[in-house]
């Protein structure tokens, strides 16, 4: 039998709130709920928002509830689909942890993966506040044997492109070491409630209108120009079976391809600035050129992407001025995250 007891002892004021948003992930809950219930850190919850699914997770929810003695499990289900934005924004207003880690289903915590985020995130920072703390995720083995990395904290290029670092590589060891990063995946990444609260926009921590894609990286924008630290913690483990990869575009959903080119162009329109828009200027419009050519000649159910930002384009002006108005760090403190890949702590 796994031993629960928590160490250090358990403190009400350090709670971890467990929030996942599901959507048709039946199959993999329980995997990850149990690992949930595996873990050395208490005191925890667990807050299951479920997006108008067709594979009834509330049953799956109650029987793993049975199995996370002394972890309060609450299953809310959505009318409709909100998508990973408005599930996650459901989930922080049924919670008032000072901590909450957002999970996907596909994910698998190691045993002491939550005691590492946690510890890291309340470590002293000389660079400042901490906020977010992201591990290191891995996907499953091969059919070989051979292990390959999912995510160990977010890069930012010069293309505007946000990667998880490094995403695909065999896994051989590197990025071994404790950094800081620009952003964290929203696969598994714990944030401060009081840095959440202090980034959200008209009472909304996640942006609904990226619905299913880059939402992790807008609120990284938001947490970092409000002077919060990211930070990767490698001994925090995960497995994650990713599928939203981009090789394996032709193979998404048609919606979840247009929120994503959709997205691409509201992240800049929410966060690049006057001076960032000249240096990056010619990478970026030949990738919005090459974006635009593919659209047209293999994708043209994204093409709405285009009419969504012209039609909504008052309020995406509005919102920007709300954040920009907000931020409390200059321009150059995030520019510097399109140069490197992470810092020493």
């Amino acid at each position: 039998m796994h031993d629960h007891s928590p160490h250090p002892a358990p403190d009400p004021d350090r709670c971890v709130a467990v929030l996942i948003v599901t959507h048709n992930s039946a199959d993999d809950l329980a995997g990850c709920l149990a690992a949930v219930g595996r873990q050395s850190y208490r005191p925890l919850s667990v807050v299951v928002v479920d997006c108008a699914s067709a594979d009834d997770p509330g049953a799956v929810v109650a029987a793993a509830a049975a199995d996370l003695p002394g972890v309060p499990v609450d299953f809310h289900p959505l009318g409709e689909n909100r998508g990973f934005a408005g599930g996650m924004n459901a989930a922080l207003a049924r919670t008032t942890a000072p901590y909450v880690l957002s999970l996907n289903a596909d994910a698998r915590l190691a045993e002491d993966c939550i005691e590492r985020l946690v510890a890291r995130l309340e470590a002293v920072c000389a660079a400042g506040p901490v906020g977010a703390v992201t591990g290191r995720l891995t996907r499953p083995p091969d059919a070989d044997g051979a292990v390959r990395l999912d995510a160990c904290g977010m890069r930012l290029t010069r293309t505007w492109r946000h990667l998880d670092r490094g995403s695909g590589e065999l896994d051989r060891g590197q990025y071994r070491v404790p950094e800081r990063v620009f952003g964290g995946t929203g696969a598994a990444t714990l944030f401060r409630r009081r840095a959440l609260d202090d980034t959200a926009v008209e009472g909304a921590v996640f942006d609904a209108d990226f619905h299913s894609f880059r939402e992790d990286a807008e609120l990284a924008f938001r947490l970092r120009e409000r002077g919060w630290e990211i930070l990767y913690e490698p001994a925090a483990r995960v497995e994650h079976r990713r599928f939203n990869l981009p090789q394996r575009r032709r193979a998404m959903p048609a919606y979840v391809n247009y929120h994503s080119l959709k997205n691409r162009y509201l992240l800049r329109a929410y966060h690049q600035t006057r001076g960032n828009f000249f240096r990056t200027l010619i990478p970026t419009l030949g990738r919005d050129v090459l974006a635009l050519v593919y659209v047209l000649l293999a994708e043209r159910s994204s093409l709405a992407a285009y009419r969504w930002l012209f039609v909504h384009r008052r309020r995406i002006l509005d919102r920007r001025r709300v954040i920009q108005g907000r931020r409390t760090e200059a321009p150059a403190a995030i520019d510097r995250w399109f140069s490197r890949p992470g810092e020493p702590l």
